[in-house]
């Protein structure tokens, strides 16, 4: 029934102006809509997220959005020159170093945002 619609993203935050510097200070995002629902950006391929107001944000212990990587390596140095703090994972199979782990033949990384949310770089 839904598998020809459209999916959007949606990220929780505490404090929608935060988030909105956040997401452009640190990960150089502008929003294409900015209304009385929230932020909605825009990413190549038709891909979108909308960042909305609520006080329950940063409680997800999960990873709420994946940004595409054709080297995470190298985007996980340019985020953290722009201040981007990544977690470190050592669990049973997730075993990040240098803040990047090795699944597979793939590598992934993950951050928060300025509201508490998880978000990853993966290479597809």
């Amino acid at each position: 029934m839904l598998s020809d619609r459209h999916v959007m993203a949606t990220i929780p935050a505490a404090d929608l102006d935060r988030a909105q510097a956040w997401y452009s200070d640190k990960l150089g995002l502008v929003p294409a809509v900015s209304d009385e629902v929230g932020l909605i950006y825009r990413m190549p391929g038709g891909s979108e997220f909308l960042i909305y107001e609520t006080p329950n944000a940063g409680q997800a212990p999960n990873t709420l959005m994946a940004f595409d990587s054709t080297n995470v390596v190298a985007d996980v140095a340019e985020l953290k020159q722009r201040g981007v703090v990544f977690e470190d994972y050592d669990l049973p199979g997730l075993k990040t170093e240098n803040s990047i782990a090795t699944i597979g033949d793939r590598k992934a990384a993950w951050f928060r945002d300025s509201e508490g949310n998880i978000l990853a770089l993966g290479e597809a």
